[in-house]
This record gives structure tokens, sequence and C-alpha cells, in this order.
């Protein structure tokens, strides 16, 4: 297939309705080209060619797994250890604050967890502040995407990747590996231990979990989503945070004008009432 094949309005218009309606990512008009150049790739293992092609292609594919494939193209996971660290440092105030009180378990939900690096911060900054002796403690990490998924189990990571881990916990909590011959780092045992991971859509509440979590980060997902999406995804953290219990979004995001009962403690910090 030639990368200079065009898509048309019509199937532009079809492929962004459904990936609205699977996965509640919003394309608007400027976002064409975008989409064009992340399926290229996909469409020449395919052997397809053209857009139209491709739309067929997935509406026929039975079992989803092209639709998966799909997601995972339009998908953004742009991501790094410890981004936005003052919401670590508030993890571990409210971690500290829990366990003086005496909490025996404690549960973090990642919920756009991307290839594993905000749910692995997540664990090294309670693993570094866990009282003796240890408290019960997990973290869930879903995400849409299979693809990265994959890569947070493997939890293999090039080591330009940990120049924002400090040192001490690069020590503690990875290990070296060789993969293809090129160095790589390993996130250690007992840290891949405290985190497990599930495809999760979050554009489809309720979710099946049952709560009830300390802390959920969904931090840079919802600027994909429009306010209905929004509105319903929130409802349904609501529903699973314990009462005080704490929600972390984006800086670059807000909850104002959606009606929720959550009320901001910090910036991208809401407690829920």
């Amino acid at each position: 297939m030639s990368s200079a094949v065009e898509m048309d309005a019509g199937t532009f218009d079809r492929l962004r309705n459904l990936i609205y309606e699977r996965s509640g990512i919003t394309l608007g008009d400027g976002k064409k080209a975008l989409l064009t150049s992340r399926l290229q790739s996909r469409m020449r293992t395919l052997g397809l060619d053209g857009y139209r092609s491709y739309l067929e292609y997935v509406l026929a594919d039975g079992n989803g797994d092209e639709l998966i494939e799909l997601l995972d193209a339009v998908s953004t996971n742009v991501t790094s250890f410890f981004r936005e660290p003052q919401h670590f440092h508030f993890l571990t105030r409210d971690f500290n604050r829990q366990t003086k009180a005496g909490v025996k378990r404690y549960r973090v939900w990642s919920a756009a967890s991307s290839s594993g690096e905000e749910p692995y911060t997540i664990a090294m900054t309670l693993l570094e502040q866990m009282p003796a002796p240890p408290i019960d403690v997990k973290i869930l990490a879903t995400d849409i995407s299979t693809r990265v998924l994959s890569a947070c189990k493997e939890a293999v990571y090039e080591r330009e990747k940990l120049k924002t881990v400090p040192s001490e916990l690069r020590s503690r909590f990875f290990e070296p590996v060789e993969v293809d011959g090129q160095r790589m780092a390993r996130v250690k045992d007992p840290l891949r231990r405290m985190v497990s991971f599930t495809r999760l859509n979050l554009s489809t509440p309720p979710f099946p979990m049952k709560g009830p979590f300390d802390v959920i980060f969904c931090r840079n997902v919802m600027i994909y989503f429009d306010p209905q999406v929004k509105k319903a995804l929130l409802t349904d953290m609501h529903r699973l945070l314990r009462p005080g219990g704490f929600l972390i979004i984006g800086h670059a995001e807000s909850l104002s004008g959606l009606g929720l009962p959550f009320s901001l403690v910090e910036p991208a910090v809401y407690v829920r009432a």
C-alpha cells in the first residue's frame, strides 16, 4: 500500500464514530492526518490497499481482535516514571496518615496505566513507606491497550527511561537484563507482585471491581473524552472510592462544571465526598 493513499471523509467519519463508540476517545476534524498515519503500518501488515478496505476488515472481524488493534493504534501512551512528582508526594503523605491511623489495607487503582511507569512508581512510593510489620497493599493497573499491558507485565524498560527514578530506588527496585543484545532494566519481583494488570475500557462503566480504593490515579486520559463519557466515568469512580478517598487527575484536566461530589484539595487532587 502506498503511503500517498488518502482517507475519504466518509471513511474517516465512520472510523472515528466506531472509535468513539468503543473507547470514548473523541477524534476531532483535525485528527484525520493523525489517524491516517497511525493506521498505515497496520494496513501494510494486513496487505490492505485502502482505508475503506481497512474499515470493512474491522467490521467483518467477528472476534473483535482487529478492533483492539485499531484502538491500540489510536491510543496515546506518553508516560514516564515519577511523572508529575507532586502527586507521589501527596500519595506518600496519605499513605503515612493511613498507616499511622492503624489501617491494615490500602488499595490504589492506576486507571490508565499505559506501559507501566505509573503503577510501578506508585508501588515504589508505597514500598518505600511501608511500615513494619507490613500492611496489605495492592495496586490495580488497567488500560484499553493490550499492547501496552503486555509491556507492563514484561516490566522491562530501556535504561534511558530510568533517568527520572532516584538512584537509590533504581538499585533497589530494578535489575539489569539484556534483551536482543541491548542493555535493559527489569522491575524486580517484590515490586511486580504488588501490581495486577487487566484490560479495561474506561468508556464503559459500571466497572466490575468492588473497591473500595483509597486512591485512584486517572491522569491525562479524560482529555480525550467528551463531557458525557467523562461524567459517566467519574460517577463510577466516585462509587469505587472509599469516603474520603482521593482522585488524582492530570494537571491539564479539571472536574469543574460536571456537578460531581468531589472537592479540590490541591492542584489536580480531589477528595470524595
